[in-house]
Order: C-alpha cells, then sequence, then structure tokens
C-alpha cells in the first residue's frame, strides 16, 4: 500500500467540465425550469483556519498553469483575467495545445512534464492550478501542496477515496489554500440555494434528490470496448506522459484525448464524479453534511450484464443512494440522499413537484417538512415549491463572483475560499464512496469513515484506491 494513500483522520466539511460552464439551458428560467472517527462531522475551528495560514505573497500571485486544453483554457483565462496574477509557466502534454496557449502570454515558459515544471519554477510560483484527467489530478496536487504551493484542482479532487483523504489532510497539514473547481458554487443559484437551506424555508429536510439527466451526454458515455489495435499517438501528443500513474495502454484517437476519458475507469470518475461535485455542493454545504453510513447503487442492466464493460468503462445510467446521519437541518437522525443520472430519471411524482415536461436535466431538489426546494445546476435562482405558497416570501439573494478569483484573492490574503479541500475533501470522498458502489451493484456497502473500510463487505475496500503505473509512485510521508 502507497505510505502516502494509509487511512488518516478524515478532514471534515466547515459548517457554514469544459461542459460545466456551458450554456445556460433556457428551461432553467424561473417559470420554465442540492480526524478521526470523534471529529466525524465537523472540523474544529482551529483545524479550519490552518487553512488560511500559508505565506501570503507581497506581490502579484506567480501563478503556473498546468493543463491548458478544453477546461485548461477555460481556467487559463479566468486565472490571467485577474489583474493581480502574473502566469510564469503553463504545461501540457500536448505540444499543439501548449503552443497555441503560450502564444497569448509573452515570454510565459512552457513544459511538457508537470514534474519538470514543478522542479524548475519551485522558487518562481506562489500557486497552481491543475486542470488534468482525474487520474493526474493527485499526483500532480499533492506534489504541489508538498512544495508549499496553492491549489486549484478541478474536479473530482481525485481519482479514488483514499488519495482524496491524503490530498485533503496533506492541504490542512500543510496549511495552503486550496480550491475545488466547483465554479456553480460560486453562482447566484448556489449560494442562494445554501443559505435558504440553512434559514429553513422549507422546514426540516426529509429527502434529497439529485440529478444529471444532460440532454447530449451520451457522446461522452462510451460504452466501450477500447480498440483491440495498437496505434502510434501523434507526434504531438506525448502519450506515455497522459497515461502518467494509470496503467498503459495503446493510444487510440477519438477516444482517450481530449476529453473522452472520463468514460473510463482508468482515468475518469463516471458521470457522478464529474458534476456530482457541482449538484452535491449546495445541498453538502447548505446541511452541514459528513461522512456517510452507507451507500447502495443499481446501473443501467447492460452494462451489469458485460463483464467487459464492467471492468473498464462506467456505465450509462445508474442510481445511487446515500445514508447520511442526521442533524439540525434534517427531519430525523438520519437523510436518504438519492442520485440519478443517463438513462436512469428520479421518480416522476418528484418531478412533478415542478413540472414533469421541464423538469431541469441537472439539478438538486430538496424535500422539506413545509415545502421543496429546487436548485438547478447553472440557474438562476432556486425554485421554492410550490410557488403558490413561497410567491410572497422574501429571502436574500446572493451575487454571483469568479470562483478563480476568489482563490486568487484568498492567496492574496484575502477570505476563505468557497470551496476549499476541507470542506470539499469530505464531499468529494461521499461521491467516489458511489462510484465504489457502481462496481458493487446492489451491494449495500456499510461506510467506517474514521478506518476507511466496509465492514460488511470487505471485497470492495480494493475500490478505495488503485496501484500506480511502475515509476509514478508517490513515495514518502509528507
Amino acid at each position: 500500500m502507497n505510505p502516502d494513500l494509509k487511512p488518516a483522520p478524515l478532514a471534515l466539511n466547515d459548517p457554514k467540465s469544459v461542459m460545466d460552464m456551458n450554456k445556460q439551458n433556457p428551461q432553467f428560467s424561473r417559470r420554465n425550469f442540492l480526524m478521526s472517527a470523534a471529529a466525524a462531522a465537523i472540523a474544529p475551528s482551529f483545524l479550519m483556519n490552518t487553512v488560511a495560514s500559508a505565506k501570503i505573497p507581497a506581490r502579484k500571485l506567480r501563478h503556473a498553469c498546468i493543463g491548458v486544453g478544453g477546461m485548461g483554457a477555460h481556467d487559463l483565462g479566468n486565472f490571467k483575467s485577474h489583474p493581480d496574477v502574473e502566469i510564469v509557466a503553463i504545461c501540457d502534454v500536448d505540444s499543439n495545445i501548449l503552443k497555441a496557449a503560450a502564444e497569448g502570454l509573452p515570454g510565459v515558459r512552457t513544459y511538457t512534464d508537470w514534474r519538470e515544471l514543478l522542479k524548475q519554477e519551485g522558487k518562481n510560483i506562489d500557486s497552481v492550478n491543475v486542470t488534468v484527467p482525474d487520474h493526474t489530478h493527485f499526483s500532480v496536487a499533492y506534489q504541489a501542496i508538498k512544495a508549499g504551493k496553492h491549489v486549484y484542482c478541478q474536479k473530482p479532487m481525485c481519482h479514488n477515496v483514499a488519495e482524496v483523504r491524503s490530498l485533503t489532510n496533506a492541504a490542512i497539514k500543510k496549511g495552503v489554500i486550496t480550491q475545488l473547481g466547483t465554479q456553480i458554487a460560486s453562482t447566484a443559484c448556489d449560494r442562494t440555494g445554501v443559505q435558504l437551506i440553512k434559514d429553513g424555508v422549507i422546514g426540516k429536510i426529509k429527502h434529497a434528490y439529485l440529478c444529471s439527466n444532460r440532454p447530449g451526454a451520451i457522446d461522452y458515455r462510451l460504452a466501450g470496448p477500447r480498440p483491440a489495435e495498437s496505434q502510434e499517438a501523434p507526434a504531438n501528443l506525448n502519450w506515455d506522459l497522459w497515461i502518467g500513474s494509470a496503467p498503459m495502454r495503446p493510444y487510440a484517437p477519438a477516444i482517450y484525448h481530449p476529453a473522452k476519458w472520463r468514460a473510463w475507469q482508468d482515468f475518469g470518475t463516471g458521470w457522478s464524479g464529474d458534476i456530482g461535485c457541482h449538484i452535491f455542493d449546495a445541498v453538502w454545504k447548505g446541511l452541514g453534511l459528513k461522512a456517510p453510513i452507507s451507500v447502495i447503487a443499481e446501473v443501467q442492466q447492460s452494462w451489469k450484464d458485460s463483464p467487459e464493460r464492467r471492468g473498464d468503462t462506467w456505465p450509462q445510467g445508474d442510481h445511487m443512494t446515500w445514508i447520511f446521519p442526521g442533524n439540525a437541518y434534517t427531519e430525523s437522525n438520519k437523510l436518504t440522499l438519492e442520485w440519478f443520472d443517463g438513462e436512469i430519471y428520479p421518480p416522476a411524482e418528484v418531478r412533478a413537484l415542478y413540472s414533469l415536461d421541464n423538469y431541469p436535466g441537472e439539478c438538486s431538489m430538496l424535500i422539506g417538512t413545509e415545502g421543496a426546494l429546487l436548485i438547478p445546476h447553472g440557474g438562476e435562482m432556486p425554485v421554492l415549491l410550490p410557488e403558490a405558497k413561497f410567491k410572497d416570501k422574501p429571502f436574500k439573494k446572493f451575487e454571483s463572483r469568479n470562483h478563480y478569483h476568489h482563490f486568487v484573492d484568498a492567496c492574496l490574503g484575502g477570505e476563505k475560499t468557497e470551496s476549499h479541500f476541507a470542506q470539499s475533501g469530505p464531499m468529494t470522498e461521499a461521491i467516489l464512496l458511489g462510484t465504489v458502489a457502481i462496481k458493487v451493484p446492489n451491494q449495500l456497502l456499510e461506510w467506517d469513515a474514521a478506518n476507511m473500510k466496509f465492514p460488511n463487505y470487505p471485497e470492495a475496500d480494493k475500490y478505495l484506491r488503485r496501484k500506480y503505473r511502475k515509476g509514478w509512485e508517490i513515495k514518502g510521508e509528507f
């Protein structure tokens, strides 16, 4: 077992893709359109304060972008637009993408290998953003944090639960500023939704339904199989560096790089691992959730019946159910939260609370003792239901802010970030427990968060971590 990935005290939440930033769906309009076993709930204030304890630069934030294609180009643009950021270096395994990005950054230093960037630029940078495939998140972010750099990392935080646990604790121990790339968390809709939950506008929460049934996403849900014949990677792509810590496989066009890697278990975390971090966020923060008690998954039957697909790709539809400990915001001492994606939709009676015809393809719906709350992904504002009951109900409306700029401002001494790892790490763990459940469909998994294992079904423990490719191991204690 990698010593960096041993079970460690759980760093817990604070109680207070290019696709994700796509154009808003018109149906989301108002009318048409969720360190220890004893510390398993809320991190102590002294621990949370360490998040902002790193050294603050006295000048512009000197920043490096690791991954500058696709979502990386979007991230680069946002960091570049902050007046107090200097883009010092950029890195990408695709020389064509790297060259195009460098053209807009006179004097920037370029790298193909992120390890070389961190080695050569260690004294020249204060922060990095990690915008690479999921399987490489931990390696880059962990090494950057070890070097004392502030880290903005795209979601999900890591590829598996063990990596998330290790990275969360590393960030807290080092005292660096962190931000998960859940940019929707900084929108007016999600910020307002969090406050509506905390204020108890719909009463105590009884049940939560989250979904991502985005039209067109099937293009990214590849069924496989991988090509039988090998093919040389194009000269512009360093395939060995792209594979990184994952098991080596031959290059194939159009199914891995760019964008399609999410469908493959070696590289991505499935649809829930990607979009789930967005849609969970407001619900997680609003309710102050902690580690779940259990999780179970139902999956697309054709995937379940195919050993080849189950061993290589993610299903094109799944339904996961978590049981969380209840708290002051919930009706009982347990809360059931369900996730639906792809071919599997929330129950009709839940969708009918808003509209069967115009129910948002991606949203959270919380059922309370006094009503319901719909938080559309990327929507203008949350919707209180039934609308007739709440049409004159006043509530505080927040403004949107730039998620990237908020990270930069925190690095320069501003307020704590919206999605720092002490808060978003435990949330990501819960989501990735769902991906474990997918691999053992219809099996209830009871979760021991402190010891990071499934006491009732230890056969699933192996899915909490992965073996790194030889030469890509991360050795030594943090």
